[in-house]
């Protein structure tokens, strides 16, 4: 799934994410009210809402981008109906064409491990038959617990040819509180970075593994130390826009080639009707401001990395 994740970086010559994250307040009047009027104001009638709300999005951006990044949390607020939702927004976007990156930051131990990666990667046995849960092509993993809450993943990882993203130094303030402690003189991130590249030479693509890594645009100068500690990991990088990360601060996060990182946004891109930037086209044509939030991030890290790298 590495060597197709970038084969489509390539095509649209955008690495870029989109992060399908809806908030109700994100969904526009007259698609809330549709769903409503169907379904009530109920749980169903808000996972209904940001159903109808992601459809959209992507009808208006999939040509233009590699992948998407659902965050399971926008869904799971909205109990069952939401991951209904989820569900759907993921087989819709694989039917786009779509990378899924499923951003559901698991991360147990054993058994419980197993049953995270194989409900979002792999195939559940079901008396004489196997189907696949959720279904996503990559998921992000939180390795607090170390490689038992792994290494469940990467074993998933090789039967169904998918991938994971590991959080290794996120892009929320705090993040310091824990990831940036001294451990034998380096910060915790590091360790974790160089764990991330032992796994993932064991794991590659043609040029790539697919255990990649999290590392946030808020932190350039930690991006560019992690980038020599895993060469060979691709980069997911949240961050962008909305949290203050800027095409110039992302080069380092690449590499020679060009590859090597996938830049996330998510409200930048979904909620851009709401900004000031986008005013001009009105809740009533929403999609269309989120392509034309799609195509300045592209200009801008384009920009950025022509003239760096």
């Amino acid at each position: 799934m590495i060597d197709r994740l970038i084969s489509k970086i390539q095509e649209t010559k955008a690495p870029i994410v989109v992060g399908l994250d809806p908030m109700l307040s994100y969904v526009p009047e007259q698609v809330q009210k549709k769903a409503f009027a169907e379904y009530g104001e109920t749980l169903a009638g808000a996972a209904e809402a940001i159903w109808q709300f992601n459809k959209e999005i992507v009808d208006k951006t999939y040509d233009l981008i590699p992948a998407v990044k659902p965050q399971i949390a926008m869904y799971e607020q909205f109990g069952i109906e939401g991951l209904k939702a989820y569900k759907k927004t993921v087989d819709y976007c694989k039917s786009k064409g779509l990378v899924v990156i499923g951003d559901v930051k698991r991360g147990d131990i054993g058994s419980t491990s197993a049953a995270y990666a194989v409900g979002h990667l792999g195939k559940v046995q079901v008396g004489s038959r196997t189907y696949a849960g959720f279904d996503e092509d990559f998921a992000t993993v939180n390795p607090y617990l170390g490689s038992d809450g792994v290494k469940p993943f990467i074993e998933v990882c090789k039967q169904e040819k998918k991938g994971i993203f590991v959080l290794v130094k996120t892009s929320n303030p705090s993040s310091g509180e824990f990831q940036d402690r001294l451990i034998d003189g380096k910060p915790l991130y590091e360790l974790v970075g160089e764990k991330v590249a032992q796994w993932g030479a064991e794991h590659m693509g043609a040029s790539y593994s697919y255990v990649g890594a999290v590392v946030g645009a808020t932190y350039p100068e930690q991006g560019k130390t992690l980038r020599k500690v895993m060469p060979k990991a691709f980069i997911l990088v949240p961050g962008y826009g909305a949290q203050g990360g800027k095409g110039k601060d992302l080069v380092h996060f690449f590499n020679e080639d060009g590859l090597g990182a996938i830049v996330n946004s998510s409200r930048g891109i979904i909620a851009a009707w709401k900004q000031e930037a986008y005013a001009k086209y009105g809740a009533e044509h929403f999609g269309e401001a989120s392509r034309a939030a799609v195509e300045a991030m592209i200009a801008d890290i384009r920009s950025a990395l022509e003239g760096e790298l």
